[in-house]
């Protein structure tokens, strides 16, 4: 059941401590809090630890560290705002949510803002560094983000069968 105007923030199976204190800060909360959203649900991975439940502002957030899927969690937020694992992204546009992908920019050579970057300038999601989230989150409401729609795998399979088919001809 989605949860009315619900927040899951997560960094993963790593740890992504700016993100986590950007997200939870009084000005990010204060944001989201003017847009309607009524509560968070922070995944803070190998992290520091956080309060099972706190508010911040008065307004309620829950955390904990590791689970198996994260796939109820996606389901039940109405935004995600995450690190740009993969398999993170993929999961949450699949499910068609709004996703806030912060990239961590203290990584060195992170391959993650490739995946970020393509699928912010296709209109799928939005991108942020932990500076810029502030602004990110500000400006969510006059986005209208494109639904992404995964390629079909048979089509792969289809095209080998027959360049097979055609090569046994010969």
């Amino acid at each position: 059941r989605v949860q009315r105007m619900a927040i899951l923030v997560t960094v993963g199976t790593t740890q992504f401590e700016k993100l986590i204190e950007t997200v939870t800060s009084e000005s990010v909360i204060e944001i989201l809090r003017n847009q309607g959203y009524k509560s968070m649900v922070v995944q803070y991975g190998k992290g520091k630890a956080l309060p099972e439940s706190f508010t911040v502002l008065g307004f309620p957030i829950s955390s904990f560290s590791l689970k198996p899927s994260l796939a109820e969690d996606i389901t039940r937020c109405e935004l995600v705002i995450g690190h740009a694992g993969a398999g993170t992204v993929m999961d949450v546009l699949g499910r068609g949510k709004k996703l806030v992908v912060v990239i961590n920019d203290e990584l060195m050579g992170n391959h993650q803002t490739d995946l970020g970057d393509r699928l912010a300038a296709d209109g799928h999601l939005l991108t942020a560094t932990c500076s810029t989230l502030a602004a990110t989150l500000q400006s969510l409401p006059d986005h209208t983000l494109v639904p992404y729609t995964p390629g079909d795998p048979t089509l792969f399979g289809t095209y080998l069968r027959d360049l097979t088919k055609q090569w046994q001809k010969k």
